[in-house]
């Protein structure tokens, strides 16, 4: 399998959950402003809408949106238990992280990247933000990982999103919980193994 990947970016969550389940990919990196591979293709013509990742399948199958690559990958290997099983009400709850943390966090840093958008429109990121960090960190006041006692995919997801805070001057230090969260999933050896492929440590 290739997994194409920026440093950094939220591909790094199905590399990290790649490391955890013991998968052996290929890394292509991505120059996201040339749009254009380390290994010199067109990234426009693996990806028309141009972002990271993509995961391309040994019998040439494609993935590109990483809450889907994350929960394929984990399901490549149940013994890990990174996802709940399938058709189970767990199971749902994971993707209600997912889309939670892809909609309403992942989205919400995407005005916090672009030197263009106003002033204003930061703000109001900012401000949501806030309000869904709250959310997270009450969430976490009672159990470990977002889904209780067990590290899953959405944490992988969540710790790559709350890793961007301190390059985007977003302070987090109201919310010593979801520091120490991210200290402590920082601390695992595949999401070591992951960062330092990626040149982040």
């Amino acid at each position: 399998m290739k997994l194409y990947y920026s440093p950094g970016a939220c591909s790094l969550s199905p590399h990290i959950v790649a490391k955890e389940a013991e998968l052996p990919l290929e890394l292509i990196k991505v120059d996201l402003q040339g749009k254009h591979t380390a290994t010199g293709e067109d990234f426009r013509k693996i990806n028309p809408n141009g972002y990271v990742p993509v995961l391309i399948l040994d019998n040439g199958n494609k993935l590109i949106e990483g809450p889907a690559i994350v929960q394929y990958l984990a399901d490549l290997a149940p013994d890990k238990k990174l996802v709940p099983q399938a058709g189970s009400f767990d199971r749902y709850k994971l993707q209600q992280w997912l889309n939670f943390i892809s909609t309403e966090i992942h989205k919400g840093f995407s005005a916090l990247f672009k030197p263009a958008t106003p002033e204003a429109a930061k703000q109001q990121a900012i401000e949501t933000l806030t309000a869904r960090f709250e959310t997270v960190s009450e969430h976490l006041l009672t159990q470990e990982f977002l889904l209780g006692e067990h590290f899953s995919v959405a944490d992988a997801y969540l710790f790559v999103t709350l890793r961007w805070s301190p390059y985007l001057k977003f302070d987090l230090s109201r919310w010593p919980r979801l520091i120490r969260y991210v200290d402590k999933i920082s601390e695992r050896p595949a999401v070591q193994k992951a960062m330092q492929e990626e040149g982040l440590i």
